[in-house]
């Protein structure tokens, strides 16, 4: 896509790599766009990982409803206490607040790689990003 920030896979590691993150037990990554995202953060901090599928925006990113619908989620074990939930994106923060919400009797961190949340890789990114990972069509 025209006019989006280009991102290589060897830099997107590079700065998870160096990336000071919470001490958690458990890496939860947001389906579809933080699937890649957290199996890249799980791998580097060496924890388990679960998925939750949350339908909210179109692939035009355009919100499809007034809030995220969880669609389904993975039985997180009583044992994982401290949760990361990794997406891609996080544009309004609406998806990630209605994934903490599911997570209350958890201790329960964000992460996206651009946007807002508690942890954001690249902060420093405000345009659209093409993801190595993505399907150009």
């Amino acid at each position: 896509m025209a006019g989006n920030k280009l991102l290589s896979l060897n830099d997107i590691m590079q700065r998870l790599e160096h990336f000071k993150f919470p001490d958690v037990d458990l890496v939860i990554g947001i389906a579809s766009g933080g699937v890649f995202p957290a199996k890249l953060v799980a791998d580097i901090l060496k924890t388990p990982i679960r998925f939750i599928s949350i339908n909210f925006r179109s692939p035009e990113n355009k919100p499809l409803y007034a809030d995220p619908r969880i669609i389904s989620k993975d039985n997180i074990p009583v044992d994982h206490k401290r949760l990361l939930l990794v997406d891609d994106v996080s544009v309004s923060g609406k998806t990630l607040r209605s994934a903490k919400d599911n997570f209350k009797n958890f201790d329960v961190y964000t992460f996206v790689l651009k946007g807002k949340a508690d942890f954001v890789l690249f902060p420093e990114i405000s345009e659209c990003v093409d993801w190595p990972w993505k399907l150009k069509s």
